[in-house]
């Protein structure tokens, strides 16, 4: 099944309600929209297959031997591929009603920069949050930085899926600081078992592109 987002810009963010649909109100969405996220779509799958994907011998973060790696962060952090990874994914999850995105550092950190510059140009403002892995041993000992998120619907971002820990982590960072997480979205899902973790605490979960995408077998 392929991981095709839908193509239509949502209104997100604290007046998203204030925003109007264009198929809420019985009107087609702008071929501007379609034609502007299809062609987005199209860059970054063009950008990942052939400057992220690498064919040899891994080890996955779960321990599993790979003959490829997915290594997103060669584009999350590369001007061609950022304004689009910004769009993909605040389109990705515009039907959610969230204040906040962020993730676990460093994988999530530039993702959640471009959905918050994506969403300021679309008057569909987003804040954003870093998870870090411990709290600070100094200063105010925080494991959040950036946005409040007590009480507040947020997504948690990842560049990629293995087993789905890494968004946990920052999962259960973000529930003892009181936020609603409301789903986890990643960039690529390959499918190895990320998704069944990620439903088993009862969360949605999207993702922009998989493997079929890629034309890259599960491993």
């Amino acid at each position: 099944m392929s991981g095709a987002a839908p193509v239509l810009m949502h209104p997100v963010g604290p007046h998203a309600s204030e925003v109007s649909d264009p198929v809420d109100a019985g009107l087609p969405p702008t071929l501007d929209a379609v034609t502007a996220l299809d062609a987005d779509r199209q860059t970054l799958l063009d950008l990942i297959k052939a400057e992220a994907v690498f064919h040899g011998d891994f080890t996955l973060s779960s321990g599993k031997q790979a003959t490829y790696y997915v290594d997103m962060r060669k584009l999350t952090l590369d001007h061609r591929a950022a304004p689009a990874i910004g769009r993909i994914m605040l389109d990705l999850i515009g039907d959610l009603d969230v204040v906040a995105v962020g993730g676990l550092t460093l994988g999530a950190d530039p993702i959640a920069n471009a959905v918050l510059h994506a969403s300021v140009a679309t008057d569909t403002p987003l804040d954003a949050f870093v998870v870090r892995k411990e709290p600070k041993d100094h200063g105010r000992g925080r494991q959040i930085e950036g946005a409040d998120v007590k009480g507040k619907r947020v997504v948690v971002l990842e560049d990629t899926s293995t087993t789905g820990q890494s968004a946990l982590k920052a999962v259960e960072a973000l529930r003892k600081e009181g936020a609603e997480i409301v789903a986890v979205a990643v960039i690529v899902d390959r499918k190895t078992g990320a998704q069944a973790a990620i439903e088993a605490e009862g969360l949605e979960w999207r993702a922009a592109f998989d493997l079929d995408d890629l034309g890259l077998d599960p491993q």
